[in-house]
């Protein structure tokens, strides 16, 4: 078990979300940086999508109430074991009564703290991830507070202590200046609503992530781009990475909580490969949008699952497992 000493609000139960019910009104929910949530609990031998803790306000402090192997995955956060620091993205065993804390991370805005097991809470429409909106899933449906104690389940004890380098080391760099955070992006249906000189706006732009983004949506600061008429749009089906474009000409990024339906009209949507990317950008980073196509997109995200399986590779090899999965992730 685990047991919250420190936490400011916005911490949450996450896993990969939860999927098939939007057409009832339920979003998905899941990892902001679903690659950071999956490594982590391949390093650990737990299923790639159980349930870990999203920490995105700092500073986090847990005790940990029985020995157990844990990593820390994301960003690039200072981490301190009662006294003794270590390195994210690696493992580590705890015993009982070590108090870790999480600092704010250096790059990046999100942790992943992955345990042995999973985080045990109940499972709801397939997923232990927290719906804020609906005030189920996760913990209580809350984000977590002082003493909240979180019960983890049963996962393999580790033999050897091993890290991985994170996604960012070994994707594709995307970064098309320095400061700048590259996203590839496909046209969406209204594409063709906003004039040239907007769509070149929009392509051109380095948008910067305003203080009124969440894990709903990511609102952007720059120069309007707005369509060459004003139109109202049917509400029609939202997904995240949809690029939205309220009135204001400032767009919207839906993120893992997006809205399960909306009206205003879209001009992109960032390829899942790059979910991960936009997840770990924090509020006032600078963003550009790299035009791309499907079969580009398609593309990316085989880069994504060969990252994975191989880590899955590397890792098995570490436990003399020979079995070691080949399949896609996702």
């Amino acid at each position: 078990m685990i047991t919250v000493l420190q936490t400011p609000p916005q911490n949450t139960v996450q896993d990969l979300g939860r999927f098939g019910y939007r057409e009832l009104g339920v979003g998905t929910a899941g990892a902001m940086d679903g690659v950071a949530l999956q490594a982590g609990n391949i390093l650990l031998g737990n299923q790639h999508g159980a349930a870990a803790l999203e920490i995105q306000t700092f500073p986090f402090v847990v005790r940990f109430d029985e020995a157990c192997f844990v990593t820390v995955t994301g960003g690039d956060a200072k981490l301190d074991l009662s006294g003794q620091s270590f390195l994210p993205w690696t493992l580590k065993r705890v015993e009982a009564g070590q108090i870790l804390s999480i600092g704010r991370p250096a790059v990046g805005a999100r942790v992943y703290l992955c345990v042995q097991g999973g985080i045990d809470v109940p499972a709801i429409l397939g997923s232990r991830s927290t719906q804020l909106r609906g005030g189920f899933g996760g913990f209580e449906g809350r984000f977590l507070e002082l003493g909240d104690v979180l019960k983890t389940g049963d996962g393999p004890m580790r033999h050897s202590l091993y890290g991985a380098l994170p996604p960012g080391q070994r994707l594709e760099q995307l970064d098309p200046e320095k400061g700048i955070i590259g996203l590839r992006a496909i046209p969406a249906t209204d594409y063709f609503r906003f004039p040239e000189h907007a769509r070149h706006r929009f392509w051109n732009t380095d948008w910067k992530i305003s203080p009124q983004s969440n894990r709903t949506g990511y609102r952007l600061k720059g120069e309007q781009v707005l369509p060459d008429k004003a139109v109202e749009l049917r509400s029609y089906g939202v997904v995240p990475g949809i690029i939205q474009v309220p009135p204001s000409g400032e767009p919207i990024v839906q993120m893992a909580d997006a809205n399960t339906a909306g009206g205003y009209p879209r001009i992109a949507s960032v390829i899942e490969a790059d979910l991960w990317r936009l997840g770990q950008a924090p509020v006032g980073a600078r963003i550009r949008f790299i035009p791309c196509d499907h079969a580009e997109g398609i593309a990316a995200m085989r880069a994504v699952t060969s990252y994975l399986c191989d880590l899955m590779q590397v890792t098995g090899l570490y436990q003399g497992e020979r079995n070691t999965p080949s399949r896609a992730i996702s």
